[in-house]
């Protein structure tokens, strides 16, 4: 299979026409998006058969070969199937959490010694790890 995007003159001759959906999701910043796509399937002069991915009327590059993030640009995107962006943001509208308003915490003061505040250093962090020598 190839892309080829930007062709509009081999719309007509598909062999076979596919509905395919997907949700996508940015690992970079987040951003979630759901695509419908109609999957072309056509021959070429020599036999060989290839594909056009076309949304919304345009024909695309793949969106499994590079998904692109519509927001930032990432190219680091999690493809899942349909109707996972639309399901978490319908159960994000329905959650109201409330949070009790809160004043200033205070902490009780323990009476003590006085003590100096610790400076740690590399070793001290480290000292559970190391083993003993036998």
């Amino acid at each position: 299979m190839s892309d080829i995007a930007g062709q509009t003159g081999l719309r007509g001759t598909a062999t076979a026409v596919v509905h395919e959906s997907y949700s996508f999701a940015c690992m970079r910043c987040g951003h979630g998006w759901e695509q419908s796509y109609e999957i072309e399937h056509h021959t070429d002069a020599e036999g060989q058969e290839f594909v056009l991915y076309v949304a919304d009327g345009q024909v695309v590059p793949s969106p499994l070969s590079r998904p692109c993030c519509h927001n930032c640009d990432g190219h680091v995107v999690r493809i899942m199937r349909a109707g996972q962006v639309s399901s978490v943001r319908g159960a994000a509208g329905r959650q109201q959490h409330r949070v009790p308003a809160a004043g200033p915490a205070e902490a009780p003061q323990v009476p003590g010694p006085a003590r100096e505040p610790h400076h740690w250093h590399l070793s001290d962090l480290l000292h559970p790890f190391q083993r003993r020598a036998s």
